[in-house]
């Protein structure tokens, strides 16, 4: 009797980890319930940008740093990614670095034909839970955010960036 209480105690231990995977996910991927869009943020050339702008409409946050060879690697494919889908709002969330240097990484690789954010002290990166660049938060028309950090190869974004389209 005390084999057969600890196998059925082993298997409900092993029952509640896979429930807990399940219901947290694993990986760099991370729903979000869409509070995050309620943020004020300076854009590279000065001006407010409002979060709550991108509300009921597609959106990808793009999270990069200057200095992160990396992000200089991914930038010119999320330009194209970019431009190719114009009914997609992309916004670029730089930080990490001196507003200079942010807009000069965006000059320099071609992710200026879209909103730059200069979020210097990194409150927006903070509100969105990206802990390393590059990231995208994938903010679907009703709301609901997926948060994935790490590079992206040129046809998985754009296969996300479309599926926002058809949501």
């Amino acid at each position: 009797m005390p084999r057969e209480k600890a196998f059925r105690l082993h298997r409900l231990v092993v029952l509640l980890a896979a429930a807990v995977l399940l219901v947290a996910g694993c990986g760099s991927r991370t729903p979000t319930d869409g509070t995050q869009l309620d943020f004020t943020a300076q854009t590279l050339d000065g001006r407010t940008f409002s979060g709550a702008s991108l509300n009921g409409r597609p959106a990808v946050l793009w999270f990069w740093a200057p200095w992160c060879p990396t992000c200089q690697k991914d930038a010119p494919l999320v330009a194209r990614v970019a431009a190719a889908n114009p009914r997609v709002t992309f916004v670029g969330v730089g930080a990490q670095g001196q507003p200079s240097a942010l807009q000069d990484f965006a000059a320099k690789h071609g992710v200026d034909s879209f909103t730059e954010l200069a979020d210097s002290d990194a409150t927006v990166w903070a509100r969105f839970g990206v802990t390393r660049q590059p990231a995208y938060a994938f903010v679907n028309p009703d709301g609901r955010v997926e948060l994935v950090q790490g590079s992206l190869s040129e046809a998985d974004l754009s296969d996300r960036v479309q599926a926002l389209t058809r949501s």
